[in-house]
């Protein structure tokens, strides 16, 4: 049984979450490129998403930098190759597609990688956000430019922060 909730961000806008008992299947910017409706079988649970909202929130203030819940995203086998190596771009640091074509092995699969990354379905915890384009710009984002602006500069800001105070913080 799938069940979902709504989260209201300031910084990301409205999200939806969605999973089951094998973990989070999606979470989706409700007013972004690729809304995702809930369907007419899933149910509202609230409470079922208590530490993906709880470790949300504390990301979104610049208080956590991982997430540890358990995550089901569902894609072909090289979609969740792409996947795999978003989750390792480390907090607060930017990577081309070209960066991880070459780390799934298949440096010309870049194009192939940026569709990989636009079909993200846990947005945000699976950081396609930290991916740009190999000359530097932001390219495409589910929840729009400006939201992945947004979060690539709170990363850098904790990033500094955490640089400047007596020895890492622990999360």
């Amino acid at each position: 049984l799938m069940v979902y909730e709504i989260m209201e961000t300031v910084l990301a806008g409205t999200l939806l979450l969605a999973g089951d008992e094998k973990g989070l299947r999606h979470l989706n910017f409700i007013g972004g490129k690729h809304p995702i409706t809930p369907a007419r079988s899933w149910r509202r649970a609230p409470d079922y998403f208590t530490v993906v909202k709880s470790q949300l929130a504390a990301y979104l203030a610049g208080e956590c930098k991982h997430f540890d819940m358990a995550l089901f995203p569902q894609g072909t086998p090289f979609q969740l190759k792409v996947w795999s190596v978003l989750r390792d771009i480390p907090y607060g640091r930017v990577v081309s597609y070209q960066w991880v074509a070459d780390r799934i092995g298949n440096p010309r699969a870049v194009r192939a990688v940026g569709a990989a990354n636009g079909r993200n379905p846990i947005s945000i915890i699976i950081p396609c956000h930290r991916v740009i384009g190999k000359d530097g710009r932001l390219t495409g984002y589910g929840g729009g430019l400006d939201v992945k602006r947004k979060l690539i500069r709170l990363e850098k800001a904790a990033v500094s922060c955490g640089n400047a105070l007596a020895g890492p913080r622990r999360m």
